[in-house]
């Protein structure tokens, strides 16, 4: 990445007419709001289907509702709540296939949760006319050796399609882990 000299070219990118983009975004206001209520629907999905894992540990620690919420939310991020999950699951139920099924929810619901991360935590890429059309990642990567910053994504009918999927997806999962709750408990008891 080349440094700027003190007296050299500014690096920076040229700074955005607010004005003209505001005036813009209001005639974009359509395609904004589609993909907006599509990220909005994800994230609702989303979070009712974290919570759920609050359940899943009161089976598997054996305690109440009170206490499993207070170890969900002293665990700050979605991997180690998933993961305390994970290796609770070894140790307190027997049933592999039950295991395996806690197992595929959890891998189900890892799969939403990074795109949800990728567009809560992107920038995105507004044109002169105001409309969104690309995502940019903030995530680091590094590929050989080398870091680059994250990959910008186009914000066509395929990633509104992938959205509307993922969303989805999630809905039917929540079924599928309240359809696991039962399970887990029965399992949990038998060990």
């Amino acid at each position: 990445m080349p440094r700027r000299s003190r007296n050299g070219p500014s690096t920076l990118p040229p700074r955005p007419d607010f004005i003209a983009l505001e005036q813009a975004a209001q005639r974009s206001g359509e395609q904004r709001v589609a993909f907006l209520s599509l990220i909005g629907d994800l994230n609702f999905a989303w979070s009712n289907n974290e919570s759920m894992f609050i359940y899943v540990l009161m089976l598997l620690l054996d305690t109440d509702e009170a206490a499993a919420a207070i170890v969900f939310s002293t665990l700050n991020t979605t991997r180690a709540r998933l993961d305390l999950a994970q290796r609770l699951a070894k140790i307190r139920i027997a049933d592999r296939a039950l295991r395996a099924e806690l197992d595929a929810v959890i891998e189900a619901f890892s799969a939403a949760t990074r795109l949800r991360n990728d567009l809560n935590h992107a920038t995105f890429v507004v044109d002169g006319n105001g409309a969104i059309t690309h995502t940019q990642s903030m995530k680091l990567e590094e590929a050989r050796g080398r870091l680059r910053f994250g990959t910008r994504r186009p914000v066509d009918q395929a990633r509104l399609d992938e959205i509307a999927a993922a969303t989805q997806e999630l809905y039917a999962l929540n079924r599928r882990i309240w359809d696991l709750l039962p399970q887990l408990e029965r399992g949990v008891a038998m060990s």
